[in-house]
Order: C-alpha cells, then sequence, then structure tokens
C-alpha cells in the first residue's frame, strides 16, 4: 500500500500530514526531497542539520522533514518525533557493510512512543547501483519482516532510485 494511501485512511479529514524522514548519512534523503519537489539534484551536500519541505500531493500538504543521518546527529532524531503522521526510512541497498547499522538505528525508532502509531514507508534507494540488495531483502535484514508488535501501524518497502523520479512516482500512483 503507498504510503499517501494509508495515511488518508488514517486522516481522512484532515489535510495536512507531518513525515519525518530518516536513514543514515548518504542514503539519498535530501535528494528523494528534491526530487519530489522537483529541485535540481546535481550538487547535494551532507545534510548538517535538517531540511523542512511542504510539497502539495493528491490534496494533501505534506510538510516532510528531512533530517541529517550522521552518526553525530542521530541522537537529535528524537527532537523530531513529536506529531509524526508518518516515518519515511531511507536505506543505501548497495551498502551492505552499515546494513546492521541501519537495522539498529531503525529498530531503535520502531520503539519509540512518540512514534507509535505512525506509518513506516521504507525507501531501499539507489536500486540502480550494483549489488544493491532487493527491497524484499531489506525489508528482512531489517528485521521489519514481521512487522507487528513494532508500534508503527503500517509498513511499505519499496525499492527505488532517487534520481530517476519514475521510481519514486510510481510508487506513489499506486492504486491501493
Amino acid at each position: 500500500m503507498g504510503l499517501l494511501t494509508i495515511l488518508k485512511k488514517m486522516k481522512q479529514k484532515e489535510r495536512e500530514l507531518r513525515l519525518l524522514m530518516l536513514g543514515l548519512d548518504n542514503a539519498g534523503k535530501t535528494t528523494i526531497l528534491k526530487k519530489f519537489n522537483g529541485e535540481d539534484v546535481d550538487t547535494i551536500s551532507p545534510t548538517l542539520g535538517f531540511n523542512i519541505k511542504t510539497l502539495e500531493h493528491r490534496g494533501f500538504k505534506l510538510n516532510v522533514w528531512d533530517v541529517g543521518g550522521q552518526k553525530s546527529l542521530r541522537s537529535y532524531w528524537r527532537n523530531y518525533f513529536e506529531s509524526t503522521d508518518g516515518l519515511i526510512w531511507v536505506v543505501d541497498s548497495a551498502d551492505r557493510q552499515r546494513m546492521q547499522d541501519c537495522q539498529r538505528e531503525l529498530q531503535s525508532l520502531l520503539v519509540e512512543e512518540r512514534l507509535a502509531g505512525a506509518t513506516l514507508l521504507i525507501f531501499a534507494n539507489k536500486q540502480d547501483l550494483p549489488g544493491a540488495l532487493s527491497s524484499n531483502a531489506i525489508r528482512e535484514r531489517l528485521g521489519v519482516s514481521q512487522f507487528d508488535g513494532t508500534g508503527a501501524s503500517h509498513c511499505e518497502c519499496a525499492p527505488c532510485d532517487a534520481l530517476c523520479m519514475d521510481s519514486l512516482n510510481s510508487f506513489s500512483q499506486q492504486p491501493r
């Protein structure tokens, strides 16, 4: 099910949603956000704090908080949890060496009380790179195959290539 479809069901009358985009550094969070917003992605540098973008999509106002993923910034993630409707977790599918770190960080988020009930979308990014793990393999490695009991209300893991808007658009437009 697409993230927006799930959130629509949750908030039929509300037209504004708060989405928190997290993941390890260099996963592609800012690239995804800029691509969705129609911005140039030729020169992207590491996010040292956060970016906020408001996007209009299918009649919804999406306030997306893109927070830096460097190890030194991860302890600050909890400052952004309040009133989050959806968590977008971005994974570099080709970075097999840090998959265990990625799994550990996501699991620590899923037990956060302030994120309880938030819908989880995992973007298995960089699918265009050699050796990239499939979205199903990412889901298994992150430990969200058996998603019940993690606190989030729903989980979706979608393959994507942030540089190819077609892969992002096709996910957001899936009928569910």
